[in-house]
């Protein structure tokens, strides 16, 4: 069932009461549902700091906490437990993306609705209504931002803390069907239904670069670094350069590609209409190896890290998600860790990793700036006269002008240069004292 039309750009926040607004209806918290009670004890399961969520075909928001069961004497490996935690039915249709921060999970749906969940309090935060269309994708980068795409064509920038918009985006005369963020936070890339490929300057919240291509793309991704990126359409896979931004090579899937992950810089898992998932080698385009995954075909993936091991978690129209352990050779097929049957028609996936730290930036002039080349960064070192050191800030200085995506870009921030901000002071203040000088010569 369609939810009823909105009005275009139209903002429509309903909050908890944590985020400084009343909300409109009750919320539902999550922790009033059943949740896992041990059968010896009785006691509730103590809170898991991973939880795997899913979104179904049933409009149904699945989590699932997965416990490390201590190692018994004799075991090698320990044991991985998925505990059924919540479901969740707030959605109207079914959910087509779902995205984790370190606090909060976030579901998009062909309700046209946003909805945002608390991981930590176990809460149902609210709903997000601005787009007129399904949510496509769904993208967090850090904590402080969040940025959707929709088949209204529009992608927007959602403050994550606040939960406002600040920024709407008319990105494609069709559907938006998918975006990726670049790892520095500067950049983003988008594909749509009106056959381009197009490049955001996420910084200025304006077009950077629009490459037209022959078909409808439906995924892009960047790798970790973001020395490069890939765009899919159909079973095509094909692999672009930043410094080239050129296509240096094409793999080809058996089926209609599903969903990607970067397993590293060269080496990308790839999932399809099928119960096959593989990998593949950016660089020399061969397939590394192939498993057998599940007995339908695979709808989603989602990669992290532990300290001890690198997982890929699979989810599938068969109903499971599992977990499982990846080798150092990647020539060699992972190990099942985990499973759990939901018995629904999966769509969506992603895993809530309770983090206190965030390493990564915002979408703010002060991010890190964008890769540069080993040449570069020598030869920044090497310039040490006020000349030189006066002609970098000129270049780096960013344009306060322009309008960022928070709305404040009139006031500097700092670190938003290469730049030092006692050494911008002091080349200001030469400046300003060779003008002076210059004047009282007219004068005399």
């Amino acid at each position: 069932m369609q939810a009823p039309k909105r009005q275009p750009r139209g903002l429509d926040v309903n909050l908890g009461a944590g985020a400084g607004r009343t909300p409109s209806s009750p919320l539902h918290p999550l922790s009033s549902l059943p949740v896992c009670v041990e059968p010896a004890s009785g006691r509730s399961r103590v809170p898991s700091c991973m939880e795997l969520v899913a979104g179904c075909y049933e409009q149904v928001l699945f989590g699932f906490a997965v416990h490390l069961e201590p190692k018994a004497s004799g075991d090698q490996e320990q044991k991985w437990t998925p505990v059924a935690d919540f479901t969740h039915h707030a959605h109207t249709a079914s959910l087509s993306a779902v995205a984790v921060s370190s606090r909060f999970v976030v579901t998009g749906s062909k309700d046209e609705t946003i909805h945002i969940y608390d991981m930590k309090k176990k809460v149902d935060h609210g709903a997000l209504v601005h787009h007129n269309g399904t949510i496509t994708c769904l993208k967090f980068h850090g904590n402080r931002h969040l940025i959707s795409g929709a088949e209204d064509g529009l992608i927007c920038v959602w403050d994550a803390k606040k939960w406002e918009c600040l920024k709407s985006i008319k990105a494609h005369k069709g559907h938006v069907t998918f975006l990726s963020i670049h790892p520095s936070g500067k950049l983003a890339l988008s594909v749509g239904t009106d056959k381009t490929l197009r490049t955001w300057n996420l910084v200025e919240g304006r077009s950077a670069f629009i490459k037209n291509i022959k078909q409808n793309a439906h995924i892009v991704e960047w790798s970790p670094r973001g020395e490069k990126y890939v765009v899919v359409i159909l079973n095509k896979i094909d692999v672009y350069q930043l410094d080239t931004a050129s296509v240096s090579g094409t793999i080809t899937n058996e089926k209609r590609v599903s969903s990607v992950t970067f397993l590293s810089e060269s080496v990308l898992a790839v999932a399809g209409d099928e119960e096959v998932v593989r990998f593949f080698d950016c660089d020399s385009l061969m397939c590394l190896s192939e498993f057998k995954a599940h007995e339908n075909r695979v709808k989603d993936m989602f990669s992290f890290e532990t300290p001890e091991h690198h997982i890929i978690v699979t989810a599938s129209s068969d109903g499971f998600i599992k977990m499982w352990k990846l080798k150092e050779d990647k020539g060699v097929s992972p190990s099942l860790l985990c499973e759990v049957n939901t018995n629904a028609r999966l769509t969506c996936l992603g895993v809530w990793l309770d983090r206190v730290t965030d390493t990564k930036g915002s979408l703010l002039p002060a991010v890190e700036p964008s890769p540069v080349s080993k040449k570069e960064q020598s030869e920044r070192k090497k310039k040490e006269s006020g000349r030189e050191v006066q002609e970098e800030e000129r270049q780096l200085k960013p344009d306060t002008k322009k309008c960022g995506l928070t709305g404040d870009s009139n006031k500097p921030t700092k670190g938003s240069s290469l730049i030092s901000t006692k050494k911008r002071k002091t080349v200001e203040m030469l400046e300003k004292k060779k003008s002076k000088r210059k004047k009282i010569r007219m004068m005399q």
